[in-house]
């Protein structure tokens, strides 16, 4: 049995590796930290599990759920959430509202996409907001 390898308090690695099974490259794994420790944030904050949908993506699994090659789930700086008890919309204000609070630090997911169950993080260099609800 391998050992659970916990990247913060409430998070484990394996819950941003990819859904094909290969191996996470290193420099991969440096950006998954950087977002696994602002998801803490969250989690923290809410007091409820933050559920990750997707994270890291190889180019090949990538492709074969149709998305493109400059996702940055490739670069493993995304993540597609949900938050238990909250809906889609409400998981997006409470992400909004973190990002606008000085007092709370740590957050700084500049690309936030909204989906009908799910939002999308991710940590890019400039902002980006869509809406893809529909």
């Amino acid at each position: 049995m391998k050992p659970i390898k916990r990247m913060t308090r409430n998070f484990k690695k394996s819950e941003f590796d990819c859904r094909c099974g290969c191996t996470m490259p290193g420099d991969v794994y440096e950006n998954v930290k950087k977002v696994a420790t602002q998801l803490q944030v969250v989690r923290d904050y809410v007091g409820v599990p933050v559920r990750i949908n997707s994270a890291y993506r190889c180019i090949n699994h990538n492709r074969s759920i149709g998305s493109k090659d400059t996702s940055q789930h490739v670069l493993g700086k995304a993540v597609d959430i949900t938050i238990d008890t909250f809906n889609a919309d409400q998981t997006y204000k409470i992400i909004i509202n973190l990002l606008n609070n000085p007092v709370l630090q740590g957050v700084n997911f500049n690309g936030i996409g909204r989906y009908n169950t799910f939002v999308h993080l991710d940590i890019r260099y400039n902002e980006a907001r869509w809406d893809l609800r529909s």
